[in-house]
């Protein structure tokens, strides 16, 4: 008998419930079985419960271990998050960055891959970036200290720069891929990102078979340009991972192209890299690819593999025909029009 999958679903801001409605047609039509449960954050939380990322919605992620998470709004947490059943809150940068460090999620894993009938010269672009998201930078804490002047901590600790190495390792040996490649600043930023890089050096180093290289940020910028197939697994902190994997994606083609997933120890979350885009928010003109891949992520943490391959060959079909281009890809398919040709290559296969 067919295993039905318990699955949270965020359906997100802007044309989240669009591609979030898209994403769970193209998962039924290659055969996956889920049950779905509505768990409101962002402005849905907010409309509902008064907090934009309600308790139950941590609390039943947190129960069945997965969920689908359309975008969000980005921007400060107005509303709270609550984190007791009591009524007490407490605040985040953003309802994305709530959502992993209530969760505990670590790391976010973003494949970027080149597609042959749309990305040109980087058709062969495939590599993944691992992008710790406890700490750094985004971890929010800042402070004004006059009206000329502002601050902000970045904090980068030994235990999760080896969480995150030891992660992106073990991936890499499960997926069949060859090098881990450290990105950093630590020529000038000596302490945070000299720990970071020497951590990723030291564990990388427990894995025989894996080669190891280091360099900084703004060479790996220029290398995705002018050489991506110098990488492999990108393992880097928190803004880097978020600014690289957006430039990754529009060297391929467009953000509405490139998904990810936020993993911990005891939940998944499983997301599009890009944003909310609530300016096109309704006219159906949302490509829901990013998403549609995040679901194939999904099914493979499921272990439903020969339905992400579905899922996978369906997108590879639909990219390949012109005609099915969103404006984001230069052409003007409506949403529904890619969904319904998505849907029955996903049945077909």
């Amino acid at each position: 008998m067919k295993r039905t999958h318990d699955v949270a679903l965020i359906r997100g801001d802007g044309i989240g419930p669009e591609i979030s409605e898209a994403t769970q047609r193209v998962l039924e039509a290659a055969g996956a079985s889920i049950r779905w449960h509505d768990t409101p954050a962002g402005a849905d939380g907010l409309e509902r419960t008064g907090y934009e990322l309600p308790v139950a919605t941590v609390k039943t992620i947190r129960q069945l271990g997965v969920a689908l998470k359309a975008p969000l709004t980005a921007g400060r947490c107005t509303g709270g998050v609550v984190v007791e059943d009591n009524g007490a809150s407490r605040r985040h940068p953003s309802v994305n960055n709530g959502i992993r460090r209530e969760l505990g999620l670590f790391v976010n894993v973003r494949p970027v891959r080149g597609w042959k009938a749309l990305s040109g010269d980087y058709a062969a672009m495939d590599i993944v970036i691992m992008r710790e998201i406890t700490e750094d930078i985004y971890s929010g804490i800042e402070r004004r200290v006059d009206d000329d002047t502002a601050e902000a901590i970045k904090r980068v600790t030994r235990p999760a720069c080896e969480r995150l190495t030891r992660y992106s390792c073990e991936y890499a040996r499960r997926h069949g891929r060859r090098a881990i490649s450290a990105i950093h600043k630590a020529n000038v930023l000596h302490m945070t990102d000299g720990l970071f890089l020497e951590t990723v050096r030291r564990v990388t180093g427990d894995f025989e078979g894996l080669e190891f290289s280091e360099t900084a940020v703004d060479a790996a910028c220029y290398m995705l340009v002018k050489k991506p197939r110098s990488f492999d697994v990108m393992v880097m902190p928190n803004q880097y991972g978020d600014i690289l994997s957006d430039l990754a994606a529009a060297l391929v083609g467009s953000l509405g192209l490139a998904p990810g997933a936020n993993i911990g120890d005891n939940a998944a979350v499983f997301e599009a890299a890009h944003g909310a885009a609530p300016d096109i928010a309704g006219q159906g003109i949302a490509n829901p690819i990013g998403l549609v891949l995040s679901g194939a992520m999904l099914l493979d943490h499921l272990g439903e593999g020969e339905a992400a391959s579905r899922v996978r060959v369906a997108v590879d079909a639909a990219l390949a025909d012109m005609r099915l281009r969103t404006p984001d890809l230069g052409g003007s398919a409506r949403t529904s029009d890619l969904l319904d040709a998505l849907c029955g290559a996903a049945q077909s296969v």
